[in-house]
């Protein structure tokens, strides 16, 4: 798992952090979706008769072309990272004290709109502290069962739909996120997607050190991370499409030349219109007309996170 903490020395620009992290990610990424081809083909091989599967809609691929999802509240409601820290703690990798920390650190970054850096630098030593010492293959097979227990069943069925159309026309479909590349990786793989962009944590001899290879893929950095897969892809942006929901986004968004607000939130929703992007919402109405009231959706995240710490608790006892 890659979460949070920092490789580079602090007198490195974030720019600089921000191509770093970004590079690694389109490398491990490009690693991960060549292994999955490398197992289809194998696959195939051992089915004979079976030909090639026609796309389901008659559209001419576009080699040139691809679409970048982020994931959270894009393709899956909630934070990923959020959903992996729960199974962690079912799992007994920290303690009771350590969730509550954790549902208040998402609370605050709902309430706030904005990560504030001294509690991203907190929840990403925190989460760093967690997995070092632990085995990439470990996590990797805990993340398989998380998806089953609290994943599947938030995926939003209408950018499915859209990453599947994607998926149909020819094209290469890529997650983009801050969360740890192997959780990333496994979310891409469940839903048939090319492959994923995530933050990629340190390992030595397939063990984690706790320290992160640049920073976490967020912001900027995803942006970098997009330039420089679509450069080894050999694909044009301009031709590419991108999906969002955070106005956080807006770089990567920006990159490409079909970008889309998906469940926007109020900064990505008056951007959007601005610059005539496409907006789609599959959240219900009273959930969308609650979209930039910061104080109604900060105690709803703070209550919430708080309530789940102590439903996992009672549960674990």
């Amino acid at each position: 798992m890659a979460a949070l903490g920092w490789l580079t020395p602090r007198r490195r620009s974030a720019t600089a952090r921000s191509v770093l992290a970004g590079e690694a990610s389109a490398e491990a990424a490009r690693k991960s979706s060549q292994e999955l081809e490398e197992l289809e083909a194998l696959a195939a091989k051992s089915t004979p008769g079976e030909g090639p599967r026609e796309p389901e809609f008659p559209v001419v691929g576009d080699d040139k072309a691809a679409a970048f999802f982020d994931l959270d509240n894009t393709v899956m409601q909630g934070a990923a990272i959020f959903h992996f820290g729960r199974g962690l703690y079912k799992r007994k990798f920290f303690e009771r004290q350590e969730l509550f920390r954790f549902a208040w650190q998402q609370a605050w970054f709902r309430l706030a709109g904005v990560e504030d850096p001294e509690h991203m630098q907190d929840a990403r030593d925190s989460a760093l502290s967690i997995v070092k010492g632990h085995r990439v293959a470990e996590l990797m097979s805990i993340g398989e069962e998380i998806y089953d227990e609290y994943m599947a069943e938030r995926i939003w069925p209408g950018t499915r739909a859209l990453a599947q159309a994607h998926l149909d026309a020819g094209q290469k479909v890529w997650l983009v996120t801050a969360a740890p590349v192997e959780i990333a990786t496994v979310i891409a793989r469940r839903l048939g997607l090319t492959g994923a962009l995530g933050t990629v944590a340190e390992s030595i001899g397939g063990v984690y050190t706790g320290k992160l290879v640049g920073e976490p893929l967020h912001g900027p950095a995803k942006a970098e991370a997009v330039r420089a897969l679509a450069a080894a892809e050999g694909l044009d942006l301009g031709r590419c499409a991108a999906y969002s929901d955070s106005h956080n986004d807006i770089p990567m968004l920006s990159l490409v030349g079909h970008p889309y607000a998906i469940n926007p939130d109020a900064k990505l929703r008056k951007h959007a219109r601005e610059r005539d992007w496409r907006l789609r919402d599959y959240r219900t109405g009273r959930k969308a007309a609650k979209v930039g009231i910061p104080a109604a959706a900060g105690v709803g995240a703070l209550a919430g996170g708080a309530a789940a710490a102590v439903a996992l608790h009672r549960r674990r006892h």
